[in-house]
């Protein structure tokens, strides 16, 4: 069920990941991911507010649109995972990256999603949910 929800990410490679800053919501486009051990990995650099707000509040929640109108929406928890390997692969799945990131650079931070739920929306048909 979760590589129903990568490849919807994968075929809309612009979508949005939603934090808690204090008592305000903040979104910002991200665009890679992959699966490493069955789990749903992002990244980010710790430089940015997103990695201090996820560190500060680890719930998050992910949208994004296909050109057919569909959307999904996933809820999650973000948990970091500081191993070179998952970082190593990230860059592997998303080699544009690596003009940015290296796996040893100190800045990467890579974080999978748990205890997620995802929601596929259409404007033709009930929602859809599935748990990962």
């Amino acid at each position: 069920m979760m590589k129903e929800v990568l490849q919807f990410l994968k075929d809309n490679p612009t979508f949005f990941l939603a934090t808690v800053d204090q008592d305000r919501p903040r979104v910002r486009p991200f665009g890679a991911v992959a699966e490493w051990k069955g789990k749903l990995y992002l990244i980010t650099s710790n430089q940015k507010k997103v990695w201090e707000q996820i560190k500060q509040n680890p719930n998050i929640e992910l949208c994004g649109m296909n050109p057919k109108g569909e959307w999904l929406r996933v809820e999650a928890a973000a948990v970091c995972d500081s191993s070179r390997e998952a970082k190593e692969h990230m860059l592997q799945e998303n080699p544009n990256l690596t003009s940015l990131y290296s796996a040893d650079d100190g800045i990467m931070e890579v974080f999978f999603l748990q205890n997620a739920t995802a929601t596929f929306y259409s404007f033709t048909s009930e929602p859809r949910v599935i748990h990962f």
